[in-house]
């Protein structure tokens, strides 16, 4: 085990991506022996004790193949019709392997507005932790058949970042057609040296990287930009060759293989830094003394019975303030409920979230993840 990289051994939450060009085998239909032993490797992960989130790519390029479509399309209409072609055998693949090692999964389609608006963020957050827990390999893929802008500018490398964000995993694993990030383009130079450790934030790694190929719409630029974007939420990135020999359980054995960008904060830590520096306050909630206390000394979250008031108007999944009863700043989180239905449950135990509003999505007013103390 290399001593820099060992702490991936004991990562724990994996975020796994393969590009088009792995999993078409150079766009010429899915890779069905390649796909059989990443699932191999993604099965043996989850037998340690892992918990592993799929972004696979792939669905315009099988669907290319299935229309007999030689050269990717520029017409919008005519990429989410192959998209939506492809993702049918896709899915199709990725379930029937994942069968053969007793192991379900479960389709999630995505675009980055589900990411970037707070309440559809939170939505997809509890339903992705939901399947984790359930020991479900939830498979995500950019939503083609309905993106618009994103089909022709978007890439699953920053989609694969904005899922390490969202569930705070340890480690981004971007698989890709190339070793790793080299300091020049081997390509041109054959004797470029390979970057084998730097900080996601690095300046000089986006004059390192070079650009996309037919049938993937992400380089290396967008590859270290996910890196950057995935250390914001304190996760590490490692960008590797997706055929090496059984390279994602080497990887996580701590083996030197790709290009590992350090995040430099542990996924918390830099979470919450996120949230306390990044978002607008949208309300306020005033707690009762045992709540802070709770909050404080316990680093639990924050339920409904412990709050006395609410102020403003706020949705699901915005950041509001909490105050002590003497006005203090205690902390701000994101709340799991809009303003409207906050009042309605202050100073309610957990237990009658559901009788009074006629459902639940959450126990909490804000969770422990979602919440930093002033």
């Amino acid at each position: 085990m290399n001593p820099p990289r060992a702490h991936l051994h004991t990562a724990r939450r994996w975020v796994v991506k393969i590009g088009s060009a792995l999993l078409t085998d150079g766009g010429r239909g899915l890779h069905h022996a390649a796909i059989a032993d990443w699932v191999a490797q993604i099965a043996a992960l989850r037998a340690r004790g892992c918990e592993v989130v799929l972004v696979s790519s792939g669905a315009v390029a099988e669907g290319m193949k299935r229309l007999g479509w030689s050269a990717r399309p520029t017409e919008i209409h005519r990429l989410q019709a192959a998209a939506a072609v492809g993702q049918m055998g896709l899915v199709q693949t990725w379930e029937s392997f994942f069968q053969q090692h007793g192991l379900h999964t479960a389709q999630v389609l995505l675009v980055h507005d589900d990411l970037s608006n707070r309440r559809r963020y939170l939505n997809a957050r509890s339903a992705l932790r939901t399947l984790l827990e359930l020991g479900v390999i939830p498979v995500i893929n950019e939503n083609d058949t309905v993106a618009t802008d994103e089909i022709r500018f978007g890439d699953n490398d920053t989609l694969g970042a904005l899922v390490a964000n969202l569930i705070e995993a340890d480690v981004l694993a971007i698989l890709t057609d190339q070793p790793g990030l080299f300091e020049r383009d081997p390509r041109v130079d054959p004797a470029a040296p390979l970057v084998t450790e730097a900080a996601a934030d690095d300046p000089r790694l986006e004059r390192m990287a070079g650009g996309g190929g037919q049938f993937g719409r992400g380089g290396m630029v967008t590859k270290v930009r996910a890196a950057r974007l995935a250390a914001r939420s304190g996760s590490d990135t490692v960008i590797v060759g997706g055929r090496q020999p059984q390279v994602l359980l080497r990887v996580a054995s701590g083996e030197s293989l790709g290009t590992l960008l350090r995040a430099g904060e542990q996924p918390i830590a830099a979470r919450k830094q996120w949230l306390a520096a990044h978002l607008q306050v949208r309300g306020q909630l005033v707690l009762d003394a045992g709540a802070v206390r709770v909050l404080r000394e316990a680093g639990r979250s924050l339920l409904p019975v412990g709050v006395r008031e609410v102020r403003g108007d706020f949705t699901r999944g915005e950041l509001v303030l909490c105050l002590g009863p003497d006005g203090a700043e205690v902390a701000k989180g994101l709340a799991n409920y809009s303003a409207e239905e906050s009042l309605r449950i202050k100073g309610l135990p957990t237990a009658r979230i559901q009788e009074v509003l006629g459902y639940r999505d959450d126990e909490e007013l804000i969770h422990r993840d979602n919440l930093v103390l002033l």
